[in-house]
């Protein structure tokens, strides 16, 4: 089935493309969300109308994500682990764990924009990417520390 992306999609493309998808994908995930709509003229004119608009929402959403940038440069933030033999983890630091971590500084950003390839399960010193926005793309500190017993 053919689908015009009205959002980027990671996995399938940037805003306007038109991409051949499976139709239970389609109807059942990218249309719902409103991530897509059916390929056809009458929905292309309407993306094209949208685009106005679109790209004034999208110029303040890139403003606002490179004023919060900024503020991210220079984060640094520390975790205290439980470990075992060897100093093997228990469990893993994942996304969560960072955005709880940011939160309790103040800082609010999406969980599902911080791009952890994968938990981290080993001590030591990490750069974590943030991407803010499409175009926006920061790195913070993350130190993995033993959790002190006493």
């Amino acid at each position: 089935m053919k689908v015009i992306l009205r959002e980027d999609v990671r996995t399938l493309g940037k805003r306007g493309d038109v991409v051949d998808v499976a139709a239970g994908y389609a109807r059942n995930s990218l249309i719902p969300r409103k991530l897509a709509i059916q390929d056809s003229e009458a929905n292309r004119r309407v993306l094209k109308d949208e685009d106005v608009s679109y790209g004034r929402k999208e110029a303040k959403a890139k403003a606002e994500a490179e004023l919060l940038a900024k503020d991210l440069v220079d984060v640094s933030l520390t975790i205290a682990v439980k470990v075992g033999e060897e100093d093997r983890l228990y469990g893993s630091v994942t996304n969560a764990d960072v955005h709880r971590l940011l939160e309790e500084q103040g800082i609010h950003v999406d969980k599902r924009k911080i791009e952890l390839d994968e938990p981290i399960k080993v001590l030591g010193f990490f750069n974590v990417p943030i991407r803010l926005h499409r175009d926006v793309q920061v790195e913070i500190k993350l130190w993995v520390m033993k959790e002190s017993s006493g």
